[in-house]
């Protein structure tokens, strides 16, 4: 099953200069509880905006998609989406992926599953979460948290 997981405000935004615009842990730890266990397919950007401390992302299959990352211990570079969704198939039934927003647009169409964390307060960016087609998912279920709520999608058959 191929899942997005992304935070991000009403707006779309997810990141701005290749961070997160937000210091949210409970969200983090959302992210780390979903994910444990699983694979997380991320592009470069997202791969090298993780602090140094907390990559590759422990008790996870790292796949990096990138023609350029050289190889690191702990992750597998993928050159592309295909690639990295083939080799992700040998890991896990559970398939994450983190983005970046060209990673999200290439993977919605394949997406089953989406895992929103909706920011109660909006933040400038200038990287967004590509706009879906809401009339092809269904919510499923939500949590409401301090400061964001879990929103989880499921396409429509």
């Amino acid at each position: 099953m191929i899942n997005i997981i992304a935070a991000m405000t009403e707006e779309r935004v997810i990141g701005k200069d290749n961070k997160l615009p937000w210091h949210l842990p409970e969200d983090l730890a959302n992210f780390k509880r979903l994910t444990e266990g699983n694979t997380v397919i991320m592009g470069r950007k997202t791969y090298e905006s993780i602090p140094k401390r907390f990559r590759p992302l422990i008790n996870r299959n790292n796949l990096v998609i990138s023609k350029t990352l050289p190889l690191e211990t702990g992750i597998d570079v993928c050159p592309s989406l295909e690639e990295a969704l083939a080799l992700a198939q040998n890991y896990s039934k559970e398939i994450f992926i983190a983005g970046g927003a060209s990673i999200y647009q290439q993977v919605l169409p394949l997406t089953d599953r989406m895992y929103i964390s909706q920011i109660k307060k909006n933040y400038l960016g200038d990287s967004y979460f590509p706009e879906f087609d809401q009339q092809k998912w269904k919510v499923t279920a939500e949590q409401d948290f301090t400061e964001f709520k879990l929103i989880i999608y499921e396409k429509k058959e």
